[in-house]
């Protein structure tokens, strides 16, 4: 018998706050998370902005020392799980750690070791390199260093599936607590490439809008979308079961119903252009919920600001949801927050978890010019109010990963 997943505790940074409630307020109020790049010196790369972190004293949080030794992408996890842990309140002392399990992904990983750690080496001899290089780097050490930090001692895994990673991560630990292998998960995805080698790679794809005009770069669904705003941060969520949530008394925000995972099989970068996976992805999400396709009242978009993403993604929309396709909310936080690449999952997942809380759909700011071909509700320009029963998450990634979440209104 499947056992009821709920979700206990949020934590997030993001270009739009350092925590979730400072996120999510800000999205619902439609503000722009997107601004000059101010982390390097921007006449290195093309495009010159981002949606980068802002404001936070990584200093009084690590210490001199921590700073470093850790990657950027893991400290965004590490703060972003602390908020989550404590907002979940778990007395980690009562709680069976083997019944505990970390699912954190992240698409690129430390990538600003990489880089920095390469020009030393040219600089000085491969022999001085730091010793903190690899196991600040690898994609897997954000969920070492979550385990080890709060002493979890069941499975630590990382998916890496590009944009998918986080999505991939979440539903992954929904799984093995819906089926019986753990009580508690603490999931989700990070990433910090708003780099110069990042922005490059990306912008030498194509894969970048190049306007450097913030209030209209990442516009999702807009005619001429020409390309995404790279964004960086991190999203926690503490999954738990039900009786074991409700046995300690704990504050619960929402359920997770469902999880879905394919693969287009068509192309490096390109989406199938007949949206088969996407849409496969979704009727699998929705399936495994196991509820009707007319009860999913909003989809938080992977909505990146591509030509293709946007189209297609849309396309199997329609083919997933049919008549009901014109019903639903459709939004892309991407075009307040950039996109976050692997720990984008997370981040809109947390939006709809607090959509079905707070009955709210946040918005698609900056895109302006309707697109014939593009004729969803996709709550442009302001966010409102609506009764959210149940809201999904899509995340498309390189290599034509899928990934659904679906979420649910807790009700006892």
């Amino acid at each position: 018998m499947k056992r009821r997943v709920v979700v206990t505790g949020l934590g997030a940074i993001t270009p739009l706050g350092n925590n979730v409630e400072d996120s999510w307020n800000a999205a619902k109020a439609g503000k722009n998370g997107i601004d000059l790049i101010t982390g390097y010196d921007t006449d290195l790369t093309n495009v010159k902005i981002a949606g980068e972190v802002k404001g936070y004293d990584f200093i009084e949080f690590f210490g001199r020392k921590q700073v470093k030794r850790l990657d950027k992408f893991v400290q965004y996890g590490m703060i972003a799980s602390k908020e989550a842990m404590i907002d979940s309140e778990l007395d980690m002392s009562n709680i069976d750690k083997d019944r505990m399990g970390v699912y954190y992904g992240s698409g690129i990983g430390g990538l600003e070791t990489i880089a920095s750690q390469e020009d030393k080496a040219k600089a000085r001899g491969y022999d001085r390199l730091s010793p903190f290089f690899i196991p600040s780097a690898i994609i897997n050490i954000v969920a070492g260093n979550l385990a080890i930090e709060y002493g979890i001692t069941g499975p630590a895994l990382s998916s890496v599936t590009a944009c998918a990673s986080a999505a991939n991560s979440i539903g992954e630990a929904f799984r093995a607590i819906r089926d019986g292998y753990l009580e508690l998960a603490l999931t989700g995805g990070t990433e910090a490439s708003v780099i110069p080698l990042g922005i490059g790679g990306f912008d030498v794809m194509m894969a970048l809008n190049k306007s450097n005009d913030k209030n209209y770069a990442s516009i999702p669904f807009d005619k001429n979308r020409s390309g995404f705003v790279m964004g960086e941060g991190a999203g926690t969520i503490i999954l738990e079961e039900y009786e074991h949530a409700k046995a300690r008394g704990a504050k619960i925000y929402a359920e997770m119903i469902g999880y879905g995972a394919t693969c287009d099989a068509y192309h490096i970068t390109g989406p199938d252009p007949e949206a088969t996976g996407a849409r496969k992805c979704m009727e699998v999400a929705v399936r495994d919920a196991g509820i009707e396709f007319t009860d999913v009242d909003y989809i938080n978009a992977h909505g990146t600001s591509t030509p293709l993403n946007d189209k297609t993604e849309t396309l199997a929309i329609k083919k997933a949801f049919n008549e009901h396709a014109y019903n639903l909310s459709v939004s892309s936080t991407k075009s307040m927050t950039g996109h976050l690449l692997g720990a984008s999952g997370a981040i809109e997942s947390i939006f709809c978890i607090l959509a079905t809380r707070d009955d709210f759909v946040p918005p698609t700011i900056n895109s302006k010019e309707f697109d014939e071909a593009l004729d969803l509700d996709y709550t442009i320009g302001k966010g409102k109010e609506k009764v959210v029963n149940v809201a999904i998450s899509n995340s498309l990634g390189f290599g034509g990963h899928n990934a659904t979440v679906a979420f649910k209104k807790f009700r006892g």
